[in-house]
């Protein structure tokens, strides 16, 4: 019997008279690829801020492996886990790739950034963060400054750096954000590639990888879920059809 990695109970957001997340309920489970689709302002980010702990319900519950973390802070719901990429990208443009992911891998172990001896020789932090540019196809580009990077590179850079924090969930928001179609197949193709080793929670609008990634998909509409299901049941879902998808079904 599959059990859930994350649990959703009546989850409750208002920003002043608007209601974002609406008494939302949902079960990812553990090993499954589940996306978030709905138009915008539907509230999946809001919902996946909720998730991480950037913003705090006002009502409901998230147990994340069984314990309640609804009031943990983000660094708390790292530790135990969870990691998040980000809409708009969220990398140190001066550093080089390899430091950038060396400072993932540096949190992740929890020390103080070793300020008294040279991260890029310890072997230590090399290793992990080596391992995870290598997962997202950068291990060639490690050693230029990540400015210099396209961004569909970007992308993959802080895909990385949440890979190194070692998660057993992944929350993914839109990485497929501003590619054209060459980028976003290859963003697909590795993301194909990480669904065996985590699960993930991925809000994305390209319906292309979201059917490709998707084991179970989940609509959202004014912070209500309408529909969760199978790819296929939820492509052809009236409602989602009339609330979402339309003709792109």
């Amino acid at each position: 019997m599959t059990t859930s990695i994350l649990t959703i109970s009546g989850l409750t957001k208002r920003f002043a008279g608007i209601v974002a997340t609406n008494n939302l309920s949902l079960d990812v489970l553990t090993g499954e690829t589940h996306a978030l689709i709905g138009p915008n302002g539907a509230g999946k980010t809001t919902l996946i801020a909720q998730l991480q702990g950037e913003l705090k319900p006002d009502a409901g519950s998230i147990v994340f492996n069984g314990a309640d973390i609804t009031k943990e802070a983000p660094y708390r719901r790292a530790a135990l886990g969870i990691s998040r990429s980000f809409q708009i990208t969220s990398i140190f443009p001066k550093f080089t790739v390899l430091a950038n992911v060396l400072t993932a891998v540096m949190a992740q172990q929890g020390h103080s950034y070793r300020m008294w001896r040279d991260a890029a020789t310890d072997q230590q932090l090399l290793e992990p963060a080596r391992f995870a540019l290598d997962t997202v196809g950068l291990s060639q580009r490690a050693r230029i400054y990540a400015e210099e990077l396209s961004h569909g590179e970007r992308r993959q850079l802080e895909l990385a750096m949440a890979v190194a924090l070692k998660p057993s969930l992944l929350l993914l928001d839109e990485p497929m954000a501003g590619m054209g179609r060459h980028d976003g197949q290859q963003m697909t193709r590795i993301l194909l590639e990480l669904k065996s080793k985590y699960s993930i929670v991925i809000v994305e609008h390209d319906m292309d990888a979201v059917f490709a990634l998707a084991d179970r998909v989940s609509v959202l509409v004014a912070g209500a879920i309408i529909a969760t299901g199978l790819p296929d049941s939820v492509r052809v879902n009236p409602a989602v059809k009339a609330a979402y998808l339309g003709h792109r079904a």
